[in-house]
């Protein structure tokens, strides 16, 4: 039997949680983490979170975008210079990663940035999905001409 490792398209989408749980139950895939971790959680119906671990970065060396149907977080950090000096301090031992990162999430249609707030050494990014009125299911009543009429009339 073939098996088909999804973990890439299960870390970069939001909104598709529902086809790729099935999928993971079926073939029981593994998530596999990367740098830097990040948390993607469902905080309603139609509401996601993206929490990323960001230690270490303030909010001037992180930037979010949002194209098309995808969602860019970057992070990039200047060493830090000793006020006498102008150069960068000597670090003796670093156990905090402080590298350029670029984490990218594929968003599903109709999802969208509400928001972001960077607390506690965390990135966190609110996305709402919003079907618009148009896209979502209509129950039609068996039998209504008026629909019909307007229908023919258009």
């Amino acid at each position: 039997m073939r098996h088909f490792d999804l973990s890439p398209l299960y870390r970069s989408t939001v909104g598709f949680d529902r086809m790729f749980s099935l999928l993971d139950q079926a073939a029981g895939v593994e998530v596999a983490n990367a740098y830097p971790p990040y948390n993607i959680e469902r905080t309603g119906e139609n509401a996601y979170r993206i929490s990323v671990a960001v230690a270490g970065f303030a909010e001037a060396d992180l930037t979010i975008e949002t194209r098309e149907n995808s969602l860019l977080i970057r992070g990039s950090k200047e060493p830090k210079a000793t006020a006498e000096e102008k150069r960068p301090a000597e670090v003796l031992y670093q156990g905090i990663a402080a590298r350029a990162f670029e984490r990218r999430f594929q968003l599903a249609d109709h999802v969208s940035v509400t928001g972001a707030s960077l607390e506690n050494g965390l990135l966190h990014v609110d996305l709402v999905r919003e079907i618009p009125e148009a896209a979502k299911p209509r129950r039609i009543p068996i039998g209504d001409t008026k629909l019909v009429e307007a229908q023919r009339a258009a």
